[in-house]
């Protein structure tokens, strides 16, 4: 046999490379646009938005709805409290000399709907109570409670000899802020309600899409297996190509309806907002439905606007921007591709989606795991637990962006990024094996016996 040339041999290669992204890349293709134009994609893409913005109108709505008028009866034995609760708009209190037990016979006689009843030793017992005819509402108990409480902590500080104005010039609301300090000598703030908040959104978003799009590399084997497709496309392909080809495609839909929720939603609560801030009446009845009920601080709205802009820079100023959307780009992705290639492995090896649950239990447990010990790396992000689940492949892309906010070395991002691309390739590998043997098995339900041998089956 005559021996090919060096570049010869070379140039075979390559075009057998190309061959093969040539190959994968129309199996993406026809992955994404068979996916795209079901009318379950097209549902979903616009259902999603529409729950969400129907959601923030009628939050919207429901709290422009005044609550209902209550007429407040008070039956005060220690004679303390006559004519000194203040009426609002929801609540009429009207007193009463007779007593207790003689409002309790007549009470459904009265247009009241609520008796207060405040014993004698309210000073000492510190207690109170209503009877109602219908259930009240949270708001208007907490009204009770903390407009009859404040009216004590008054009574007992006059008693005393203490002065209101006194009393809240001692009062003191220390602001506590975390601070850094760098090897560099820079100093970093950080406020650590911001940094959790982000945290938890981007990890619950992760975790979210790990499973609903993994799911679908899953059900897409499964359906291509059973029906026999399968057996034309390998004609064509290899296993490992068809693979590759399936689980791109599929986060490329995933990340298309992602994308197109966010956009959708924010133009559509956008929308809702505006409509409802457009109106100044419907403005000034929803401050007056949040100041009804329980005495609140000045909205930020009302801030001065050098006050506005100071929270708005610390707020912007917590988070490294650049480095939390490319980590969550990283990680939306990567987290997906590895489970993905594990999830196309299980598809393989199954006929039906009911034998699926013995394999997806030892996947989903590291995922299920990270998310439950998601509070306690907020809590203590720098501790040893956080740095070896941000590291771990199955639980970085969860675990990693719960840490990001609040400030990550550098060393431990690249470490969990290499490892997560790693486990990635680690995970196709394994994944390759199970699928070229499985995805033509029918009939036989496989055992983790059956995987590895799998796995080193040579053919």
């Amino acid at each position: 046999m005559k021996k090919l040339p060096a570049n010869q041999i070379l140039q075979n290669k390559k075009e057998l490379k190309n061959r093969a992204m040539n190959k994968i890349l129309l199996i993406i293709q026809r992955e994404y646009l068979t996916r795209v134009k079901k009318k379950s994609f097209i549902v979903m893409t616009f259902l999603g938005p529409i729950l969400m913005v129907g959601l923030v109108f009628a939050q919207f709505w429901i709290k422009m709805i005044p609550e209902e008028k209550q007429n407040v009866l008070v039956v005060d034995e220690s004679q303390l409290f006559l004519n000194k609760l203040e009426n609002t708009s929801n609540q009429t209190f009207s007193y009463s000399k007779n007593t207790l037990s003689f409002e309790q016979r007549n009470f459904y006689k009265t247009d009241d709907n609520v008796i207060l009843y405040i014993p004698a030793n309210i000073i000492d017992s510190q207690k109170i109570q209503i009877f109602y005819k219908k259930q009240p509402g949270l708001g208007m108990q907490d009204y009770i409670n903390t407009i009859v409480g404040k009216k004590l902590e008054e009574m007992k500080l006059l008693a005393s000899g203490i002065q209101i104005n006194q009393l809240e010039s001692i009062k003191t609301k220390l602001n506590l802020t975390t601070t850094k300090i760098e090897k560099s000598g820079d100093f970093e703030t950080k406020d650590n309600e911001v940094s959790m908040a982000l945290g938890f959104i981007a990890g619950i978003l992760i975790y979210i899409f790990i499973f609903l799009y993994g799911a679908q590399v899953m059900r897409g084997v499964i359906e291509e297996k059973t029906s026999r497709i399968v057996e034309v496309i390998i004609s064509s392909v290899k296993p490992f190509e068809l693979m590759m080809g399936k689980i791109i495609g599929i986060a490329a839909v995933g990340l298309t309806q992602f994308l197109l929720w966010i956009i959708l939603s924010a133009v559509g609560t956008s929308m809702v907002g505006n409509f409802f801030m457009k109106d100044k009446q419907s403005v000034d009845q929803m401050e007056q439905t949040f100041k009804t009920n329980i005495p609140q601080k000045a909205a930020f709205k009302e801030m001065p606007t050098d006050e506005k802009a100071e929270i708005m820079d610390s707020f912007l100023n917590q988070v490294n921007l650049p480095i939390m959307l490319f980590s969550f780009l990283f990680y939306f992705l990567g987290g997906y591709l590895l489970y993905g290639a594990l999830f196309a492995a299980v598809g393989s090896a199954v006929d039906n989606e009911a034998d699926t649950q013995q394999f997806m239990l030892p996947l989903t447990i590291p995922l299920i795991l990270s998310f439950t010990l998601a509070q306690n790396v907020m809590t203590n992000p720098e501790s040893s637990l956080a740095f070896w689940l941000s590291v771990f492949p199955l639980t970085s892309p969860v675990i990693m962006m719960v840490r990001i906010p609040f400030g990550v070395p550098y060393f431990d991002l690249i470490l969990s990024m290499i490892m997560l691309v790693l486990g990635f390739i680690g995970a196709t590998w394994v994944s390759a094996k199970i699928y070229r043997t499985g995805i033509l098995m029918y009939g036989k339900k496989s055992s983790y016996k059956e995987l590895w041998k799998w796995l080193f089956y040579k053919g």
